[in-house]
């Protein structure tokens, strides 16, 4: 069941969902070689708890840590560790998500470390213009695979491959609630779109195939072929005049 949201609950959710953006942003300007994914994991538990809010992912299903940290071939899910320390050339896709009042927000973005490969940022590009382009369908009376079909025909048409098994989701209360959103399908199905719609629109973009295998830590999401792999996410509200991007300042 879809859960239209009020205006009162999506200014709730925009509360989280800032924290987020800062969170993101603090992480951003921390990457670089020699960097561990644990130190940008504690900066953003620290971050979050000062704010007034509670990390979405610590705990959940089990999950250990605040952020998810994924590098290179990682898709998505990736555990921090002191263990993993970023080199330069690599890129990482960094997911968070924060609790206000009761309500969630959520976003990703993916960085080079360092200089990277032409193609890597390439890669880049084209993951976070498929994003763009998705939020662009989130328009009342849409149908919901009309933003799936924009992330997959653009993500298609540049070489890349869109992840399926893999999808965004509504968000509010919970972190993940319905509908579910794919990054592909065809124009014109599933539920139109609504006001009060919360969406977490979120495409995965490998430069290779679009198979994925789960690493031995059961989280950890790979690229099959070992090809790297990007990862964008806005929250974004459905409203009466189009989308509102709410973990956007």
């Amino acid at each position: 069941m879809i859960i239209l949201k009020s205006l009162q609950e999506i200014e709730k959710i925009r509360k989280a969902s800032l924290i987020v953006a800062d969170v993101l942003q603090g992480i951003s300007d921390m990457v670089r070689p020699g960097v561990s994914t644990q130190s940008l994991d504690e900066f953003a538990e620290r971050f979050i708890l000062s704010a007034g809010a509670k990390p979405a992912f610590k705990g959940y299903r089990g999950y250990p840590k605040t952020l998810c940290t994924s590098v290179n071939n990682e898709v998505i899910h990736g555990i921090p560790s002191k263990d993993v320390v970023l080199k330069q050339g690599d890129i990482i896709s960094i997911d968070v998500g924060a609790i206000v009042e009761g309500f969630h927000g959520d976003a990703a973005i993916t960085v080079p470390v360092g200089v990277t490969t032409s193609a890597a940022e390439r890669l880049i590009r084209v993951t976070e213009e498929s994003l763009s382009r998705g939020i662009a369908q989130a328009q009342p009376g849409n149908h919901l695979s009309d933003i799936s079909h924009a992330v997959q025909t653009y993500v298609e048409s540049n070489g890349c491959s869109v992840v399926r098994e893999y999808v965004g989701h509504g968000i509010g209360r919970n972190l993940h609630e319905d509908p579910q959103l794919p990054n592909y399908g065809e124009q014109g199905k599933g539920p139109r779109l609504k006001p009060g719609m919360v969406l977490a629109i979120e495409p995965m973009v490998n430069a290779g195939g679009s198979a994925t295998v789960v690493k031995e830590d059961n989280w950890t999401a790979i690229t099959m072929d070992g090809s790297l792999s990007a990862h964008f996410e806005h929250t974004i509200a459905v409203m009466m005049d189009g989308p509102w991007i709410l973990t956007k300042k």
